[in-house]
């Protein structure tokens, strides 16, 4: 079964734990994040932090 993608729209509390869920599971891909109240960098950084709070083995891309 192809995975379900998903995009999140706004990067504040809720998306980071849809971000969260979406990357725990094998049947969801997460492909796009949309804030423009956040920088790039800044997005990158909170992405990581919710990764390292994972232990996340994979990769992410910006």
């Amino acid at each position: 079964m192809a995975k379900i993608k998903i995009g999140i729209n706004g990067f504040g509390r809720i998306g980071r734990l849809v971000a969260r869920v979406a990357l725990q599971r094998d049947d969801v891909e997460l492909v796009a994040i949309n804030d423009p109240f956040i920088t790039t960098d800044y997005m990158a950084l909170t992405l990581f932090f919710i990764l390292l709070d994972l232990s996340f083995s994979g990769s992410f891309e910006i």
